[in-house]
């Protein structure tokens, strides 16, 4: 079937974007990458949404992220669509956002990526992209996908959470724990002797306390 399993290389597809024609994997380069789906230009939700991630834009930056959407429609409509993004925003309507947008007029990369809504159609009973997230890493595998219906925006925050999360666990021997930002405490992962976690992290474990005398919940600071 379709689609993307966590573990699996982002396809390297050509695409005609907002910004010029892009093969996936230059366009990702060394960095950390989100593609991020949506159903239609000039609608209201999506509007809302690339309105956040643009004005997100600069933290994604920081942690070496590139941004890149896509829809089903050409790219003239994306750059229309983008002078409507940029006002809602409040800003100057201009044709440029911070990322660029695939152009995927005739599904073939939706279809390819498993990123289609079978309960949402479009005037011509064409199904619609569902809001896809894709999480890519510098070795181009992906690390984590969300997916929502069309009928549902998605917290961009959250996306930056999640971002904090698999960049620390990608390097440090941790987990983070349910609600968890950056800068708050993290668990040791259970595969980690005691001895070692103690080695690895200087400011402490603590062990929570449980009923059945299990020693699972370590906590330590978030590590540097």
């Amino acid at each position: 079937m379709p689609g993307l399993l966590l573990g699996d290389e982002a396809p390297n597809f050509e695409a005609d974007t907002t910004q010029g024609r892009i093969r996936f994997h230059d366009f990702l380069g060394d960095s950390w990458g989100i593609l991020f789906s949506h159903p239609r230009d000039f609608t209201p939700v999506c509007t809302t949404e690339l309105g956040r991630a643009a004005k997100l834009a600069p933290e994604f930056s920081k942690r070496n992220v590139k941004m890149i959407a896509l829809s089903i429609d050409s790219v003239p409509d994306h750059l229309a669509w983008s002078k409507d993004i940029n006002a809602y925003n409040g800003d100057q309507p201009v044709e440029k956002l911070p990322f660029p947008i695939i152009a995927d007029k005739d599904r073939e990369l939706a279809v390819k990526l498993g990123m289609l809504d079978p309960d949402e159609r479009d005037k011509d009973g064409m199904p619609l992209t569902a809001r896809v997230v894709f999480i890519f890493g510098p070795d181009k595998k992906l690390k984590l996908s969300i997916l929502y219906p069309a009928t549902t925006g998605r917290n961009f925050d959250e996306i930056l959470r999640v971002v904090d999360s698999l960049q620390l666990t990608a390097y440090k021997k941790v987990a983070t724990p349910v609600d968890w930002k950056c800068g708050d405490s993290v668990m040791v992962v259970p595969t980690l002797p005691d001895e070692e976690a103690k080695k690895l992290f200087p400011k402490g474990v603590f062990t929570k306390d449980l009923p059945s005398g299990k020693k699972y919940l370590r906590y330590t600071p978030q590590p540097e």
